[in-house]
């Protein structure tokens, strides 16, 4: 631990090397429940990527495990520490470095916030699409951890999509420059991609290239009430054979309608069964809700009402991103599951679910990305209830078994970390497997990087 410290220091300046046991226990864990996470060594906060080298070298030459970090936000215990770890938190690395009109790129360090870049670009015409829930918070570097996603995926596409290049540090503290800067280019491996999604288990991002788009006109949305899921997936499903591109299509059950109402009192209508939020983005957003409308209408949708104007709009999704927050109030502790299904089996995902949440008898909140078939099941229980908690762990299994069982994943956006390796390894198959664990061992031939995590 001496060693380690004072070689940090060598590196580090002495602000950025934190040893209090009751600081680095702040970072010992993410938001994911039923994850465990060890006592860190050390928290180390560099700015440069100088010092994220260093902190890797020394990290090499004592055989000491590594866990990046961001915000902290994420769902999966991707970055919960283990014992005697460094905590890299990359925090402080959160500077815009360049924002290019002419080529619509963002160059970025991983610790800026999703909605800092989204409104930095914004003010030169242009848009970053990826919004997570937790977009006030989150940063840019957890979102490529993660391969994270947002209510705007039905159009725009997830945090993948948008990445066109990479500055990596690897396990030893070399220097990884993958990708481009241009609008195309397919040289060689795809290293990129690689790395999205990888929950900081082949390198340290220091530094993306991001695409942009321009800024779309402002979107309008639509609240449709129907009196089962199963009609408001059907409404989903006629939207999307028809042809339509909504900015967001969005489902909400009756439980998350109540308790976003509990909690910022909307008004929400607590009599619907399912409440589908539309959105278009479209030069005559109008015409598009009213089209989707009589979709909704004829799916059996027993009001449809859309917004007015974008104050009213904004309202509506301002519901939609306060779902997870709301059902955090139901219990003293909540699972968030993250199975996504094709979006014919969505109605029979949902009804399944249901049957869970009777079977155990808990409440689970059911929201969904709904466009692409991305639900997230929030199961609500008391943590301090044994036996509720073993009951909450259990239903959890059997979502994603549900979910594998309909043709879909155990993460559309959230990630794997602690709490889905098991189902990991039963959605890849053994040969699956064992050719990811071997990419892996090819870039942390010593596994360093935080290690116990996805395999």
């Amino acid at each position: 631990m001496r060693e380690l410290i004072e070689r940090l220091h060598e590196g580090l300046p002495t602000a950025a090397v934190l040893t209090d046991p009751d600081v680095t226990a702040s970072y010992a864990h993410d938001m994911a429940s039923f994850s465990e996470a060890g006592a860190p060594a050390v928290v180390v906060l560099p700015r440069t990527v100088e010092q994220v080298q260093h902190v890797m070298r020394t990290a090499t030459a004592l055989r000491v495990p590594v866990v990046p970090q961001g915000a902290r936000t994420g769902l999966s215990g991707a970055a919960n520490a283990s014992d005697g770890c460094i905590v890299l938190s990359l925090v402080r690395m959160d500077r815009i470095l360049e924002i290019d009109p002419v080529d619509r790129i963002a160059v970025v360090e991983p610790g800026v916030v999703n909605a800092v870049l989204s409104r930095a670009v914004a003010e030169q015409g242009l848009y970053y699409p990826p919004d997570p829930s937790s977009w006030e918070q989150c940063t840019i570097g957890g979102n490529i951890g993660t391969g994270a996603g947002g209510l705007c995926c039905v159009k725009y596409g997830v945090t993948a999509e948008y990445v066109l290049g990479l500055e990596v540090v690897l396990a030893d503290g070399r220097l990884l420059n993958t990708g481009r800067r241009t609008a195309k280019g397919v040289a060689g491996y795809d290293l990129t991609r690689l790395f999205v999604g990888a929950e900081g288990t082949l390198g340290i991002v220091v530094k993306a290239v991001l695409a942009l788009r321009p800024a779309p006109p402002r979107q309008l949305v639509l609240a449709a009430e129907f009196p089962s899921t199963a009609a408001a997936c059907a409404a989903v499903c006629e939207i999307m054979a028809r042809g339509h591109a909504p900015s967001l299509l969005e489902l909400m059950d009756t439980t998350t309608i109540r308790a976003v109402n509990d909690l910022a009192q909307m008004g929400l209508p607590e009599t619907t069964e399912a409440l589908l939020l539309a959105a278009f983005d479209t030069p005559d957003p109008a015409a598009d809700l009213a089209a989707v409308g009589e979709l909704c209408t004829a799916a059996g949708a027993t009001q449809v009402v859309p917004a007015d104007d974008a104050a009213e709009s904004e309202m509506l999704l301002q519901a939609r991103r306060l779902a997870l927050v709301a059902l955090e109030r139901v219990g003293t502790a909540t699972m968030i599951d993250d199975v996504c299904v094709p979006r014919a089996q969505l109605a029979p995902m949902i009804e399944g679910v249901a049957a869970i949440a009777r079977k155990y008898e808990l409440t689970i909140g059911m929201c969904a990305h709904a466009g692409d078939g991305n639900t997230h099941p929030i199961v609500c229980f008391d943590g301090a209830d044994a036996d509720e908690s073993a009951r909450a762990r259990e239903s959890f299994d059997e979502i994603m078994a549900l979910g594998l069982s309909l043709g879909g994943t155990i993460t559309g956006e959230h990630g794997v970390g602690l709490l889905k390796k098991e189902w990991l390894a039963r959605e890849l198959g053994p040969v699956g497997v064992e050719l990811q664990r071997g990419v892996r061992q090819v870039f942390d031939p010593l596994n360093l990087l935080n290690p116990g995590k996805l395999f």
